[in-house]
């Protein structure tokens, strides 16, 4: 069950002009099951992507890579995205299904099949059943709605239990403009760029480049800094549309109040997407952010954080509401700063001090650590006292059910 988040309410999600999506019964995962999407864009609209660095990236990955290289990341007109089949670990033909996918689907719409962007998620290794997803495309077009955000939320997922999206809006420069988007994922979740797929859209003009800047500046912050598992997927996709179809002058230069103004609201959006992931992590109970100031860099902030966030007995002691909190002093020992003085480190669980100076903090009640590792949502502090340097990244614990899941992924 995921931990504090509900399903969107499909009110609260508002339409993005120049945007209509659609959802179809492929047949691709499973008889009953929407597992098609089309997104269609607007003429003019902007594009920005950040996508995995997994050297073993899924062939649509490869395929958007090109298709926004192509064309500058200017007048895409189409996303199109299957799960239950990640079209990764496919050679070749994979990247032929994943082009042959683009010019289906531009015949269809009257486009170039540069201006389509696809993606894939579902189980590598496997080729996609192309009669199947080709076949459904008609229909995905044809059941195109300005206010498909929730249905197309539940078409991408995979093992989510609940579909992820949420949408804003923010007045600049006296205008009303719009953010909306989507995102999936539960396991295979240690984004190494962006998201599993994640799915962003403004009506702001936004020149491409400045939008590509952006876009990586909101993934950092976002989807840069969750984990559930550790690993990096080979089929992660963030991309962002901008419509321009708001009264608001387009944005050219991102150092303009306008561009700061949409980048804290594109960042905010994305960190509610990615944290949505986190909650709804395979088998998750907890819901845990992870600070760490004090550090040189960010970059070494980042690198404590992480390793008490992969490490197994932090996480499956988060499970079991264990404070055995010797275990998270043993990851930041481990976490590859070799100068660290152990002496300058202390540790909160909440508003807990749990150590100090090396070891345990002389006003430490185990049954204080009790009460937070009893709650749904955590949060530790660990402050390293060499820096002014600051870094928080979002994990989940390690239960029973994430093995079960990950075991029966296939059945």
């Amino acid at each position: 069950m995921a931990v504090n988040l509900p399903s969107p309410d499909p009110a609260s999600l508002h339409a993005v002009q120049g945007v209509l999506l659609g959802v179809a019964e492929a047949g691709i995962r499973k008889p009953g099951r929407k597992d098609l999407t089309v997104i269609q864009i607007a003429p003019g609209a902007s594009a920005a992507g950040v996508f995995t660095q997994n050297r073993f990236c899924a062939a649509p990955v490869q395929v958007c890579r090109q298709h926004l290289q192509r064309t500058g990341g200017a007048d895409i007109r189409a996303l199109v995205v299957n799960t239950g089949c990640a079209n990764a670990g496919t050679g070749a033909q994979g990247l032929a299904d994943a082009q042959q996918t683009c010019i289906e689907l531009a015949g269809l719409l009257g486009v170039d099949p540069a201006q389509v962007l696809p993606f894939s998620t579902g189980v590598i290794l496997e080729p996609l059943p192309m009669p199947r997803l080709l076949a459904g495309l008609p229909a995905a077009i044809g059941a195109a709605r300005s206010d498909g955000w929730a249905l197309a939320a539940q078409a991408i997922m995979t093992t989510d239990t609940v579909p992820k999206a949420a949408s804003l809006q923010v007045d600049i420069d006296g205008v009303r403009i719009t953010l909306t988007g989507m995102s999936k994922g539960a396991g295979m979740i240690r984004p190494n760029m962006a998201t599993m797929l994640g799915f962003i859209a403004t009506d702001a003009a936004v020149e491409p480049a400045v939008l590509q800047h952006l876009t990586q500046a909101a993934a950092d912050a976002s989807f840069n800094s969750i984990t559930v598992d550790g690993d990096t997927s080979t089929n992660d996709s963030l991309v962002v549309v901008a419509t321009g179809k708001a009264a608001l002058p387009a944005i050219t230069d991102a150092a303009s109040p306008a561009a700061q103004a949409l980048q804290a609201a594109l960042t905010q959006l994305a960190q509610q997407l990615a944290q949505a992931i986190v909650r709804d992590g395979e088998g998750a109970t907890k819901f845990i952010t992870l600070t760490v100031e004090g550090a040189r860099s960010r970059d070494e902030a980042r690198q404590v954080a992480y390793a008490v966030a992969h490490s197994p007995l932090v996480k499956t002691a988060f499970f079991a509401s264990d404070p055995n909190l010797g275990r998270i002093l043993a990851a930041v020992g481990y976490a590859g700063v070799d100068d660290l003085d152990v002496g300058d480190v202390d540790l909160y669980l909440d508003d807990v001090h749990v150590a100090t100076r090396g070891g345990r903090h002389p006003a430490y009640r185990e049954e204080d650590g009790q009460r937070v590792m009893r709650q749904a949502e955590i949060t530790v502090r660990i402050v390293l006292g060499r820096g002014t340097a600051a870094a928080t990244v979002w994990t989940c614990d390690l239960s029973h059910d994430y093995v079960s899941i990950n075991a029966d992924y296939r059945s």
